[in-house]
């Protein structure tokens, strides 16, 4: 099989294997996980923070992260379509209470935006829950790993404080935001409060991902992990999967965008396929069948016989991801697969 429903199908390579079978092990409540402890450190200074907190999942971080920004009853401005609220059912209100308010658009949004939805936080007379945090998503994954533009980033946190609003980074693919940009992933992390990044999409890891923040704000994520049962014991084994993907597979994500280019423009070609081919930034691609012979429950069943795996999204709308564990060859062969599929050559 072709597996193109995510990036978090990968599997351990045998280097990455070793590792988690040779390293140091301790247990983590008590902080004397040095392979744990290690691996904080170098992400805590890869991302220009005080102090990270590895925590299971993507997930789980952003509850924590909401929980530790936010109270019940607040409100939080997010993309459309965000991966808080759409991907993690209903978490959001159930641990952290809080209701998000996504502002319109494709993924991407702007100071101006945050502005105009923000609700204030001390009316006297509207009883409306306060707007107390802004999450940014980058890459966005519903609209097809779109990169959030830096300058936009830095108006949006800039507006944020000038309103009171403290903001969070759901950066799980940020990894591949950078390999775009260019940017250092310390410079993209530089103005928000507390930011995710996850190593289990793109880099390969079998689980794990990390807060990063001042120390103050670390220290209150603890607690919220071990109330969301994310406390666990020798660790050492996932932070050395962690620690070997940031150095041998962070250098080659750009393999991943153009694997994924490969396939879109093949699929661009295809009548009844709508895609926007400027959008396709990094290793995420999302498309609509309009008029097509198929739907995409229909293409999703179709490719599977056919030993490729995509993700639907919906009864038009569907997605699909390289990774690592993906060839050129492989999205290839994907690609004449689907185009045989809309075509009705099949």
């Amino acid at each position: 099989m072709i597996d193109l429903r995510s990036d978090t199908v990968t599997r351990p390579t045998p280097a990455m294997r070793a590792a988690m079978a040779q390293a140091p092990v301790g247990d983590m409540q008590y902080g004397d996980d040095p392979t744990l402890n290690a691996l904080e450190e170098r992400v805590a200074a890869l991302l220009g923070k005080e102090a990270s907190l590895w925590l299971p999942s993507g997930t789980m971080a952003n509850q924590v992260a909401l929980r530790v920004l936010t109270r019940p009853g607040d409100d939080v401005l997010i993309a459309s379509e965000a991966h808080s609220a759409w991907h993690e059912t209903g978490g959001s209100a159930a641990n952290a209470g809080v209701q998000c308010t996504e502002i319109p658009g494709e993924g991407l949004f702007t100071a101006a935006d945050v502005r105009r939805m923000a609700k204030p936080q001390d009316s006297p007379v509207l009883p409306l829950p306060p707007t107390t945090l802004v999450q940014i998503e980058n890459t966005h994954n519903r609209h097809g790993g779109r990169v959030f533009p830096p300058a936009q980033v830095e108006a949006i946190c800039a507006t944020a404080r000038e309103l009171r609003l403290a903001t969070y980074l759901d950066g799980a693919r940020l990894w591949n935001a950078c390999a775009v940009t260019g940017q250092s992933h310390a410079t993209a992390c530089a103005p928000f409060d507390l930011v995710m990044v996850a190593f289990s999409k793109g880099l390969g890891a079998p689980a794990g991902s990390i807060l990063a923040g001042p120390r103050d704000l670390i220290s209150r994520a603890i607690r919220q992990r071990r109330m969301l049962g994310g406390a666990m014991r020798q660790v050492g084994m996932f932070a050395a999967a962690c620690d070997h993907a940031l150095t041998h597979h962070l250098a080659r994500l750009p393999e991943d965008h153009a694997n994924a280019r490969r396939i879109a423009q093949r699929l661009a070609a295809c009548p009844g396929v709508k895609i926007a081919l400027d959008r396709v930034e990094t290793n995420i691609v999302v498309f609509e069948l309009e008029s097509a012979r198929v739907d995409a429950p229909g293409l999703v069943q179709g490719a599977r016989a056919r030993g490729v795996l995509i993700n639907a999204l919906g009864p038009t709308k569907l997605r699909l991801v390289t990774h690592l564990d993906v060839s050129g060859a492989d999205c290839d062969r994907a690609a004449a697969v689907l185009v045989e599929i809309l075509d009705g050559k099949v």
